[in-house]
């Protein structure tokens, strides 16, 4: 994952919402999304994989857990031998531990530079984490943007597609169905536009290459690296009930049609509470004529309320 704009609470219809674009090379074997169990048993995982190193650059688990890990680039410190970043979202969404537990665990783990953006919405909580900053930080209600540098570090695609986020969720009105959103939301993950010059970052690669990379969707010269699939999740408030849509659009070298992938989630993320006990779902794959994610057996639905938990007064819509 290497660009994400994320919304936390800051709609009263769509209390999540997250548009991501993972960056690879396309010769690197990877699954679609899907529903999958992690090895020893757990929770189960809604997420692509990569087949290559093992882990993932997104996913969700069925307890009410969501991760994404971005790369820091940093060529000068790249370790070739360092494990796979791609473990800490399934160490994450496999675990049990809180946010500061397992950082203890993973901050001096040997990874490559990185971002990691990890959520708990049985207990309401998302933080931030990075290997360039000494501890996690907690995330309110507001509007984040991460590439491959800080938190919120004002690159031009990062910019870009804050706005673009914000406007797609402002554009859509009562009497819209969330495809309309899931469109607007994949057209600014598809924004080609380079960056000026003067506004390129300088994080140690070539200038041509840089310059590339800063587009929030990204093609080569040579056509073997740039964005393979951009991820989409959507939680929607329907009455006093959270639905959320994880859309998927994967992508070739060529000029091939993208492949989508839907799966949606009755009752996630679950309602928070001060024990961290998740509330149960049920999921649903999308109508026929659509490929389709295979999902678990539906569960009790529950109450639903603003997604994460605020640290001052309760927040009400």
């Amino acid at each position: 994952m290497c660009l994400v704009a994320l919304a936390l609470d800051q709609d009263r219809r769509f209390p999540l919402v997250l548009a991501s674009n993972r960056d690879e090379f396309f010769d690197r074997p990877a699954a679609r999304l899907g529903w999958w169990t992690p090895e020893g048993g757990g929770s189960e995982i809604l997420s692509g994989r990569d087949l290559q190193a093992g882990g993932t650059w997104l996913g969700l688990s069925a307890a009410g857990r969501l991760a994404l890990v971005t790369n820091v680039r940093d060529p000068a410190r790249h370790d070739p031998a360092a494990p796979s970043r791609g473990e800490l979202v399934p160490r994450w969404l496999h675990s049990e531990l809180p946010l500061d537990r397992f950082w203890m665990q993973v901050a001096l783990s040997g990874y490559n530079g990185f971002n990691l953006i990890a959520a708990d919405f049985a207990r309401g909580d998302c933080f931030w984490a990075s290997s360039a900053a000494a501890l996690p930080r907690r995330l309110e209600r507001g509007l984040y943007g991460l590439s491959n540098a800080l938190l919120d570090t004002p690159w031009p695609k990062v910019a870009r597609l804050k706005a673009g986020v914000q406007a797609a969720i402002g554009s859509v009105g009562a009497d819209d169905d969330v495809d309309l959103l899931a469109t607007r939301l994949f057209d600014a993950l598809g924004d080609r536009s380079l960056a000026p010059d003067e506004q390129l970052p300088d994080t140690g690669v070539p200038r041509e290459l840089e310059r590339q990379l800063s587009a929030a969707f990204i093609r080569t010269p040579d056509g073997r690296y740039g964005t393979r699939c951009s991820t989409l999740v959507i939680t929607e408030r329907i009455k006093r009930q959270l639905v959320t849509h994880v859309f998927e659009r994967s992508y070739t070298a060529g000029p091939g049609v993208a492949l989508l992938r839907r799966s949606r989630l009755n009752g996630w993320p679950p309602r928070y509470s001060a024990s961290g006990t998740a509330g149960r779902m049920s999921a649903e794959t999308v109508p026929a004529g659509l490929d389709e994610a295979a999902a678990p057996a539906a569960a009790k639905r529950t109450r639903a309320r603003g997604v994460i938990k605020p640290s001052g007064p309760r927040t009400r819509y």
